[in-house]
């Protein structure tokens, strides 16, 4: 039988999700990014969930998607590359091929999940449009 993981209470008032075993995210243009991977690429899956905690002032790098990422914000305001501010309780779906870089002033912790891989690409890239697709309100 598969592992089940619980984690209670997401969206607790106050909840902060200390008792996890968050991890340095080592990549370049993650300085300070920490990230909780709820199931990790392999051979046979290419995708990949994971809890991402930006500190105050973080960024990570500018990166093309292969495949569908969604983010749901948790906690704090996340800043994207397009100029959009995204806060708790906003989930974002980009699909393949858009590009962007997030950033955060004030930090965040978001649920994301990419379908396939990211490529990252050097900042000075032209910019790519982006195509966010938005729930109905």
């Amino acid at each position: 039988m598969a592992d089940i993981e619980v984690i209670n209470n997401v969206f607790r008032s106050g909840f902060e999700m200390t008792e996890l075993d968050w991890g340095k995210w080592q990549e370049p243009g993650r300085v300070g990014v920490d990230r909780y991977p709820l199931w990790v690429p392999s051979a046979q899956e290419t995708s990949v969930g994971m809890l991402v905690r930006y500190p105050a002032g973080a960024h990570g790098d500018y990166h093309e998607h292969l495949g569908y990422e969604l983010m749901l914000v948790l906690e704090g305001t996340l800043e994207h590359s397009n100029g959009q501010t995204f806060v708790a309780g906003d989930l974002i779906v980009e699909e393949p091929g858009t590009f962007h870089r997030m950033a955060t002033v004030e930090g965040a912790t978001i649920l994301a999940i990419r379908t396939k891989p990211a490529d990252p690409r050097p900042e000075d890239a032209p910019e790519v449009p982006t195509e966010i697709l938005e729930a109905q309100r």
